[in-house]
């Protein structure tokens, strides 16, 4: 489950955008994503409770509900552009009291999913 699973899928407009669409979408989000590393993860979910883990997890889970040949770390990887080790290494940062604070406050947003 996730925060936009609140709407029956016919009075979605989002069903209407076609597979293709969704996924040209997607794979701009990722790059941007992966061209603003400055952006961190902490970052992200306070503000919007998610992060590219959350991508990551979420495509390794649509791919188990098809072929199921993507796993969790073949995600991170398509994600981050990079092993995760390696991203993680090269551009995280410590997450300070202020961020948790906030990443906790905007996960309580999300009704416990994300």
């Amino acid at each position: 489950m996730s925060c936009s699973d609140d709407l029956p899928a016919a009075a979605d407009p989002l069903a209407q955008v076609s597979d293709e669409h969704a996924a040209a979408v997607f794979r701009r989000l990722v790059r941007h994503l992966r061209h603003r590393h400055d952006a961190q993860n902490i970052d992200l979910m306070g503000l919007a409770g998610f992060c590219r883990n959350c991508l990551a997890d979420w495509l390794a889970e649509a791919s188990e509900e098809g072929r199921g040949t993507i796993d969790w770390v073949d995600a991170r990887e398509i994600i981050y552009g990079m092993p995760y080790a390696e991203w993680k290494k090269l551009y995280v940062t410590e997450a300070t009291p202020e961020q948790l604070a906030r990443m906790e406050a905007s996960l309580k947003l999300n009704g416990g999913a994300h």
